[in-house]
């Protein structure tokens, strides 16, 4: 039980007063004390980052990802180390962990603590598939409704390695090895929701009535608002580069020989040249969706790109027109229908409108890489991250918001503290030599 009571003090002109506030019953806390404890603890974070001389900004992220990366005592981190989504309402989930990694743990030198999560999520892989949701109740089940918080989880293997190799630490990649081959094992056969290859095609489909599967993932008194039944765009992306890293670290043709029939039949399913953009969902129930979205970002961002460089161009072209603002993208055109031009109401209100048009501050991570590749390099790069200096002290002190309105001035709302908002920022701001 929290008991509050009212604080005033008069203060004349020089004075001071001290405000402390704890939820350790055994003993008083003494302020100077915790206070220097945590200036020591901020200078270690930033000395493992590598970030003493760093700008303000670069030190601020570094210290305000520390919030997301904590300790809890439950069964789904028996290391004792989880990511919280976002303050304050959320915990941890699969797919925002997966995501938020990089930047969270591997941009910050948090190397151990990255290894015990994703060692944590490993133990809990079923039928090729990694939770997307840990629940406070260690006797619940936890719910495994995510088509890509797995393929994620190849990624951030993927980055850990990467990050790590001059270490020599080859042999967490071994150790994971096996079950990167099941998961990818797994979904070549089919598993849960609908999620499989498709033989014909070597690409990705999923889909189940009543259950929202990629990260467009709201869902409100039973109605999926963006269902994405059928082949999502990200989502060949991100599973056709799984099966070059498990072809790479395995040494087996097979792999790559479906990632290259993907490969082919993904630019020949998706890319529309009549809209100079890639559709977003194919094969679904309904056919395809070519509605003009930030998720064909993947497609250009990850290690290994899809298209090929026209292709790329326009893309990026059509994204940067119609989707990007200063902090963010858009999660459906303004020109489409289906937009909703605020995220303000009741829960259902915002829920319809949450990927309909809101802005994601994470996909400015994604497109940061596709501009770097594809567009003016990374001193481009580099220029669509630079608005986040600005809002650092403009909603979440120190942090970076969920999401804002889709339409000027683009206010924050959502979470005010977002670990995959943070995460993406700092990722891209040190890789293409943000100081």
């Amino acid at each position: 039980v929290l008991v509050f009571a009212p604080i005033s003090a008069r203060l004349g002109r020089g004075a001071a007063v001290t405000v402390t506030l704890t939820v350790e019953a055994d003993e008083p806390l003494d302020a100077a004390s915790a206070l220097d404890e945590t200036r020591q603890r901020d200078a270690g974070l930033l000395a493992a980052a590598g970030a003493e001389a760093a700008s303000s900004f670069v030190q601020r992220l570094v210290l305000g990802a520390d919030a997301f990366v904590v300790r809890r005592d439950i069964d789904a981190a028996p290391d004792g180390i989880t990511v919280i989504a976002g303050y304050p309402w959320f915990n941890d989930w699969g797919r925002d962990t997966m995501i938020a990694l990089p930047g969270l743990c591997l941009a910050t030198g948090r190397h151990d603590e990255a290894r015990a999560i994703l060692r944590a999520f490993a133990r809990f892989v079923r039928d090729g598939l990694i939770p997307n949701d840990f629940p406070d109740d260690a006797r619940v089940e936890p719910a495994y409704h995510t088509m890509d918080a797995t393929l994620w989880f190849v990624q951030a293997v993927r980055a850990y390695v990467a990050t790590v190799k001059t270490t020599g630490d080859d042999a967490f990649q071994a150790e994971l090895l096996p079950t990167i081959r099941a998961i990818v094992g797994a979904h070549i056969a089919g598993t849960r929701f609908g999620i499989g290859m498709d033989p014909a095609d070597g690409l990705l489909h999923g889909g189940a009535d009543g259950v929202q599967l990629t990260w467009m993932d709201a869902k409100v008194d039973g109605w999926v608002v963006t269902p994405r039944r059928g082949k999502p765009v990200e989502i060949q992306a991100l599973w056709i580069n799984a099966l070059r890293e498990v072809a790479a670290w395995s040494g087996e043709a097979s792999y790559a020989a479906i990632a290259d029939t993907a490969t082919i039949s993904f630019q020949a399913r998706f890319w529309r040249p009549e809209l100079g953009y890639l559709a977003d969902v194919v094969d679904g129930p309904d056919g395809d969706d070519t509605s003009l979205r930030p998720n064909q970002l993947l497609a250009l961002s990850l290690p290994h790109p899809l298209v090929d460089l026209p292709i790329a161009r326009s893309v990026l072209a059509a994204v940067g027109r119609e989707l990007a603002v200063p902090l963010g993208l858009r999660s459906l055109a303004p020109s489409d229908p289906a937009y909703r031009p605020d995220f303000q109401g009741d829960r259902r209100f915002r829920d319809a409108g949450y990927h309909q048009g809101t802005v994601w501050t994470w996909l400015i991570g994604p497109y940061a890489d596709a501009v770097a590749r594809f567009g003016g390099g990374p001193a481009a790069a580099l220029a669509v991250l630079k608005p986040f200096q600005a809002h650092l002290g403009q909603a979440g002190r120190g942090s970076v918001s969920e999401i804002l309105e889709p339409e000027p001035p683009f206010a924050p709302r959502g979470c005010p503290f977002q670990a995959w908002g943070v995460a993406e920022v700092l990722r891209a701001w040190r890789t293409y030599g943000g100081i």
